[in-house]
């Protein structure tokens, strides 16, 4: 790390696993062939070993939706205008959107933050006005899409809002993001940290149709070589990023300081995480992913960071969707250590179980 990076970020501390035998007889001992509760059980134990505890509990779980803008925009690999992400957060505020019906649905509260979205937003109730820039990041078809000091500010704000909510008894969080163009930040932020061609990071975002997927394919490409490859992981997040994409890095890591449980969501989110765990492998024993999205890449990423998720749906629209699906699974896996009695309590043989 570079001395910017030991004054500025979050530092989690890898988990300690030495609850593991007890809590794992805990979960063995219950009323259950071992085991046959299958990635249940691992989600107990995960959140155990998090928690501290023998009994681990959810408590006020939250999604935080980052929104911000790209100006990779003007070079038409999307099929939507930029205008939409300031539409989409206004949904949000209305909430009408994907996220908040599924956040309702799970029981999760929702915050929605403007990164930096090109057009300035009227305050609003949930609305958290974080703006590094207005007007989005520049184009990294030329230029890098951040400075190294609005990098450092965007995780810094990113963290400000996890400890927020982790004040509050915050114990579970999720992440989301809108921004038009923001696939395509991924998509070079996956190249460069995955060591892979960008042919095989690259996807439809939206919805590109066959001539939109070469085009973005050839833009990222051109980008790519223009800029150098960088051994440090902040030069490579403020050269393709976005300010919703760096806010959801130092969410991630200040999250895992402060011994949450992290519902992982798509692409872009995980390609926050690959920039988290390049700075502090730690990060990744306090994540659970969510789902496999269906969007091309994605399944690439979670090979890269080891990573088993819960669920494959077929989703691709980001906005924390996965994680609000993912929770209640959560919610089995406390239930059952909680609530389920073990042979001795119930009086149950456990003879050749």
């Amino acid at each position: 790390m570079t001395k910017d990076m030991h004054a500025t970020l979050p530092n989690p501390e890898p988990l300690d696993r030495s609850m593991t035998p007890e809590l794992q007889h805990v979960i063995d001992t219950k009323t259950k062939p071992p085991g046959s509760l299958g990635r249940i059980e691992s989600l107990a134990l995960q959140m155990g070993l998090i928690q501290r505890t023998l009994r681990p509990r959810i408590e006020r779980p939250a999604v935080i939706v980052f929104a911000a803008d790209h100006g990779i925009a003007s070079e038409g690999v999307s099929p939507y205008p930029q205008e939409v992400t300031v539409q989409m957060v206004a949904n949000f505020l209305g909430g009408g959107a994907a996220i908040n019906a599924l956040s309702r649905a799970a029981g999760m509260s929702l915050e929605v933050v403007d990164a930096g979205v090109a057009s300035a937003l009227p305050p609003a109730a949930g609305l958290i006005d974080a703006a590094i820039r207005r007007g989005g990041t520049r184009n990294f078809a030329h230029e890098p899409a951040m400075t190294r000091d609005e990098t450092l500010l965007a995780i810094a704000r990113g963290a400000e809002r996890v400890r927020h909510h982790a004040a509050l008894g915050t114990n579970v969080i999720g992440f989301g993001e809108m921004g038009i163009a923001n696939t395509s930040a991924a998509a070079c932020l996956m190249s460069r940290l995955c060591d892979l061609p960008i042919d095989a990071c690259v996807g439809r975002g939206t919805g590109l149709d066959d001539a939109g997927l070469i085009h973005k394919r050839e833009v990222l490409a051109v980008a790519l070589a223009r800029h150098p490859k960088s051994a440090d992981p902040l030069d490579t997040l403020a050269t393709f990023g976005g300010f919703e994409i760096a806010m959801i890095t130092g969410a991630f890591l200040a999250a895992a300081e402060a011994r949450m449980t992290i519902l992982v969501d798509g692409f872009i989110v995980t390609s926050a995480l690959l920039v988290a765990h390049a700075v502090c492998p730690a990060v990744l024993d306090y994540c659970v992913f969510a789902h496999t999205s269906g969007e091309a890449g994605h399944r690439r990423m979670l090979e890269h960071l080891g990573a088993a998720p819960l669920l494959e749906l077929g989703l691709r629209l980001g906005e924390g969707t996965g994680a609000a699906l993912a929770l209640p699974l959560l919610r089995a896996a406390v239930a059952f250590v909680d609530e389920m009695a073990s042979f001795e309590s119930a009086g149950v043989s456990d003879k050749g179980v």
